[in-house]
């Protein structure tokens, strides 16, 4: 026979698992408290006897995402792959853990947040994502224009995406595998998509 505790702690994950399928999917805005708790057969008062609110539940389901990608990355770090290879490990990370464009994902949800909650999520993103991403360009093998920091061309990196997230901008090859359009767009991230004019 379940316990009460045994309920709760089902319900309880429950909760978090479908709150993470839909907030991934749909962004923050476009998922409401009363499509978790209809997705999972509960009431609404049910689902605040577990979290206060939405927000409380978005940072606990981007918590958890980002110490994913955290240590997903420092995993891939310990590789000794070539710099196009780690970065597209990593690109393959992120679009596995987040079926739509993570950048977008989190400042558009700012827009809703408490100033509390959205320095908590800043937070995050800056732990979890920019910095160990940052690692992956501060690496000598990396070999970054004089002019480019590694944090700019993290930043660079994480805001030219969004063609891994849909098919609509998709760039290469459709028929190619995931790895070489990945790597198709990570050359133009990092290449550029010019050559640079002759003196």
């Amino acid at each position: 026979m379940v316990t009460r505790a045994e309920q709760l702690a089902k319900t309880h994950q429950a909760i978090l698992d479908t709150s993470r399928e839909l907030f991934l999917k749909n962004g923050y805005a476009a998922t409401s408290t009363r499509d978790i708790a209809n997705a999972i057969g509960i009431t609404q008062p049910a689902l605040y006897h577990h979290f206060k609110d939405k927000e409380v539940i978005f940072l606990a389901v981007i918590n958890t995402v980002g110490a994913e990608i955290k240590s997903g990355i420092e995993a891939i770090l310990k590789n000794r792959e070539s710099p196009l290879d780690q970065l597209t490990d990593v690109s393959m990370l992120l679009t596995h853990k987040h079926p739509a464009d993570v950048f977008t994902l989190i400042h558009t949800s700012f827009k809703a947040l408490s100033r509390e909650h959205i320095r908590e999520l800043a937070g995050v993103f800056a732990t979890d994502y920019a910095r160990p991403i940052q690692a992956v360009f501060e690496q000598p093998g990396m070999q970054l224009r004089a002019d480019v920091t590694p944090q700019m061309a993290a930043n660079f990196y994480l805001t030219s995406l969004s063609p891994l997230f849909n098919s609509f901008h998709r760039i290469g090859d459709p028929n190619a595998d995931e790895r070489t359009r990945v790597q198709t767009l990570l050359k133009m991230i990092l290449y550029g998509v010019a050559q640079s004019p002759v003196d």
